[in-house]
Parts: structure tokens; C-alpha cells; sequence
């Protein structure tokens, strides 16, 4: 996770958690002079447009005052929504047993794409079951990761 990131993650967290919502994640998406600011927020109860928008209001608040883009940015915050990304150890430990696919930032045993089985967490390796092989990829070289939703 680049410091960027981190300081974004930081930074906003606490914002979401005194509104009352769980902040699944955050992405920022640097593209040329206007980048992208996406904040992921959940609840038990689920997450309505207006619930988006009142952690919205607080998020741009707080990042008016402390300014840490520099460059032109669009806000947004959403639901994780089914095909939910994950971004930490502990999210993908809960997902075990789901289908998932996952880019990682530089080749791991000569690819950067996996679609398979979540089998489970070890140390600091995601394990996924890709037809009959299983890998462990590092969590610091996954770049993103969703699960796949099922339509049963």
C-alpha cells in the first residue's frame, strides 16, 4: 500500500466509524490531474444512497480542512456491493469458500491474474485453489481483489 494510501486510510477511518459505518476501504486512483478518491463504507443493515451521502458530506469536510490532495479529485463513496473488493487479511479470511479473482502489481510464478477458490490466509499469503493448484500470493503484491458473486 503506498503512503498515499495509508495516510488517506488513516485519515478518513475514523471519520466513517464515528458515523456509525464500518470503512471496508479505500482507493485512490491517480489519472493524469484528476484522480479518484473511493471510499467503501458497510453496516450490518446495509448501505442506502442516502447513507453514501451523509459520510460524503463528513469525508469532504475533513478533507477540505486537512488538504491532502493536491491535485484535482472526484469523491466517492459506495458499498463494497457483491463482487465486494477486499483489501486486508482479515477480509479475506472472511470470505473463505468464495470464488475470487485477483491482479497482483508484478508476476508471481509468471502471471499477475488468479481466479479461483479462497482457501484461507497464511501469515501474509492469501491462499487460492486455481483448478487443481494452490498458491500463496503475498498480500503486498495483490493490486486488487473481488469476489465473484454467485446468482444461485
Amino acid at each position: 500500500m503506498s503512503s498515499k494510501l495509508e495516510q488517506l486510510q488513516a485519515m478518513l477511518a475514523p471519520v466513517v466509524e464515528s458515523l456509525g459505518y464500518q470503512c471496508w476501504g479505500v482507493e485512490f486512483i491517480s489519472q493524469g490531474r484528476h484522480s479518484l478518491l473511493r471510499v467503501y463504507i458497510d453496516h450490518s443493515n446495509g448501505i442506502l444512497v442516502d447513507d453514501c451521502e451523509a459520510v460524503s458530506r463528513q469525508i469532504s469536510a475533513v478533507l477540505d480542512v486537512e488538504d491532502p490532495i493536491t491535485s484535482e479529485y472526484t469523491l466517492e463513496v459506495s458499498s463494497p456491493g457483491m463482487d465486494r473488493p477486499l483489501f486486508t487479511l482479515e477480509q479475506f479470511a472472511g470470505h473463505v469458500g468464495e470464488q475470487v479473482k485477483i491482479k497482483l502489481r508484478s508476476p508471481f510464478e509468471g502471471r499477475r491474474n488468479f481466479q479461483g477458490l479462497l482457501r484461507g490466509v497464511e501469515e501474509q499469503d492469501v491462499v487460492v485453489q486455481v483448478d487443481d493448484h494452490e498458491f500463496l500470493l503475498p498480500i503486498d503484491l495483490i493490486d486488487k481483489a473481488n469476489i465473484i458473486p454467485r446468482f444461485d
